[in-house]
């Protein structure tokens, strides 16, 4: 029977992901084999193959864990109660420190999206945009009660600000000046500067 953990308790499906993560990061998706992923985690290939049914699964899950938790950070800051002003910079803020935290499965993610077949890719396509929408739901409850400028189309203003989150793995360094709290903040508020009537 294969340990379902490592020495330090951890389990199987996150050795692997992190493997994979790592090694995609490195040589890129195309490059690296599943021989490779299960030596770095040190499992079998039967253990990849228990937990994700095939390497494009993997590649898969980088992003969506990624995802999900931005989607219940979103959640949890969009059902608040406090100004909508308060709730989308908070959002605006998080997804960026979020995927600085996860700058490796981002880049991955942006270089490899095209490996994964029209399903899965429309499975990721369909997460991402519920993400979103609830993200320019925010916007728009703005935009109605006059806090927010009604000027741009909130899709736009999702476009513009997402462009920005999608953009930081081909520049931000974690030895570089600025720290991943202070870039969010920088680009929270030029969003909201943005949206001010």
């Amino acid at each position: 029977m294969a340990r379902t953990t490592d020495g330090n308790g951890t389990p199987v499906p996150q050795r692997l992901l992190a493997a994979a993560t790592r090694l995609f990061a490195e040589q890129g998706y195309d490059r690296t084999s599943v021989q490779e992923i299960v030596e770095a985690a040190g499992v079998t290939k039967g253990a990849l193959y228990h937990y994700f049914g095939s390497k494009e699964d993997l590649l898969q899950e980088v992003y969506a864990r990624v995802l999900r938790l931005q989607q219940e950070r979103l959640d949890a800051f969009a059902d608040a109660d406090a100004p909508v002003e308060d709730r989308l910079r908070s959002a605006a803020a998080d997804v960026v420190v979020t995927t600085i935290e996860n700058l490796d499965d981002a880049a991955i993610f942006f270089r490899s999206m095209h490996h994964l077949s029209p399903e899965k890719n429309k499975q990721v396509r369909a997460e991402r945009r519920r993400y979103h929408e609830r993200f320019r739901a925010l916007i728009e409850e703005g935009q109605k009660s006059g806090v927010f400028s009604g000027a741009t189309p909130a899709d736009l203003v999702v476009d513009y600000h997402f462009g920005s989150v999608h953009h930081l793995s081909t520049w931000y360094r974690p030895d570089g000046p600025l720290t991943p709290q202070q870039v969010a903040d920088h680009l929270a508020d030029l969003l909201l500067r943005a949206l001010r009537p």
